[in-house]
């Protein structure tokens, strides 16, 4: 059996595509986040490392930071679940 014989098999409709699509919405949006919340904390960590007495300022602004980059993430998933489910194929 070659290829060729195998592509009919491999046909995806509408409704396969919007799933492929939400699955790349989330792929691209989750990794940009998860990077900055990790070199977010490092850096906070480095930060407390080097003048502890600055812990309540620098915990506060780590914080908001990860919130920030929490919610790119959000936006990824919400556009995801809108591209598989909200909108449909007519």
């Amino acid at each position: 059996m070659d290829l060729i014989s195998l592509l009919p098999m491999l046909a995806i409709d509408d409704g396969g595509m919007r799933f492929i699509a939400a699955g790349i919405a989330i792929g691209f949006g989750a990794p940009g986040p998860a990077l900055a919340i990790g070199m977010l904390t490092g850096k906070a960590m480095e930060a407390l490392g080097r003048n502890p007495e600055a812990q309540p300022v620098i915990t506060t602004n780590m914080i908001l930071g990860i919130a920030f980059a929490e919610a790119i993430a959000i936006y990824a998933l919400v556009v995801a679940v809108m591209i598989g489910f909200v909108f449909s194929a007519t």
